[in-house]
């Protein structure tokens, strides 16, 4: 689960230290300064995947040093991906600097020099942080040191299906047993080696194990990300990957379901959200299911009771009476 804590339970004089002290515990040691110390904010969470581990920061504007003395005071041989969700961020390392933006990645090798400096605007910036061993990235040598300071979009290929699997590990990271967690954290491990190989060219060099969980990962994103399609089905997502169908099928051969019953439980869950929303309640059922991608109404009414237990009406009702009133 996510062990989270916050500079609001420290007293005002202490809270730069006490983010100082944080960052060199958790991350590396890092000679940091800001303009806010006075008035500092921060809060930080880590979640331990035991391959990786992922963390999450929320802080006022910093500048930070790592020098080559604090290389040799403290050094985890890590490579740090780092996702910005918020703010903005300069960042340099081996001759190569980069500017930031929400939705931009950014890598750094803990055993080299860097500068950054981070600028939240209004409020607090915030960052992902996968911390993986440099061992465990199944790149040649040196393949990884090319993107070292260097901006890495996260709005298409890899580098998009990891930084929303790091979204979404933010948002229920804490609702996985420790087994998961530790799945999980190789899905991260080869979701980063998918991304970065994809950048240096050299993703026919990743293990076809590495490679195939990673593909896993894509079709699931563009699963969700199509399921208003009511075209969507194993030959299309398999079209869309470059893979047979019967290749398709067998990533999915040690999964509790198949493709189709993937997609149909994914839309089964959408219609069932929204026809527990109060501002959809005027919307006629077979609108939400069509909205979902089922183009026949008999036939979703039946597979909404064969995974509920109830029709889809009488569940948007029973919902309803679920809603406290407000009052005046």
């Amino acid at each position: 689960m996510w062990t989270r804590i916050s500079a609001a339970a420290v007293p005002a004089v202490e809270r730069f230290e006490w983010f100082t002290d944080i960052i060199a515990n958790s991350l590396m040691p890092t000679a940091l300064s800001s303009e806010r110390s006075a008035d500092f904010q921060a809060a930080a969470a880590v979640l331990d995947l035991g391959t990786a581990q992922v963390s999450s920061f929320d802080y006022s504007r910093v500048r930070s040093r790592r020098t080559p003395a604090l290389i040799r005071r403290g050094d985890p041989e890590q490579y740090h991906l780092a996702l910005l969700t918020r703010g903005r961020m300069w960042m340099s390392q081996c001759r190569s600097d980069a500017e930031l933006s929400p939705g931009d990645m950014i890598l750094w090798d803990t055993s080299h020099p860097f500068e950054a400096d981070c600028r939240p605007g209004d409020g607090t910036l915030n960052a992902l942080v996968v911390q993986l061993p440099r061992t465990a990235l199944p790149l040649r040598s040196g393949r990884a040191d090319r993107l070292l300071g260097r901006r890495i979009a996260a709005d298409s290929g890899m580098a998009a299906v990891l930084a929303g699997f790091l979204t979404s590990l933010g948002a229920h990271g804490s609702e996985c047993g420790p087994q998961e967690l530790r799945r999980l954290g190789g899905v991260v491990a080869d979701l980063a080696a998918a991304c970065l190989a994809q950048h240096v060219d050299s993703y026919a060099e990743l293990p076809a194990e590495t490679r195939a969980r990673a593909l896993r990962e894509r079709i699931d994103a563009f699963i969700d990300h199509n399921l208003a399609d009511p075209a969507l089905t194993p030959g299309l997502v398999a079209a869309a990957h470059g893979i047979s169908v019967r290749g398709l099928h067998l990533l999915f051969r040690d999964e509790p379901e198949s493709v189709a019953a993937t997609v149909r439980r994914r839309r089964l869950e959408r219609c069932r959200t929204d026809l527990a929303r109060p501002e959809l309640a005027g919307r006629p059922v077979h609108d939400i299911a069509g909205r979902w991608g089922f183009a026949n109404a008999p036939a979703f009414s039946r597979a909404f009771r064969a995974a509920y237990a109830i029709s889809p009406a009488e569940f948007r009702r029973t919902a309803a009476r679920a809603v406290p009133l407000r009052t005046a």
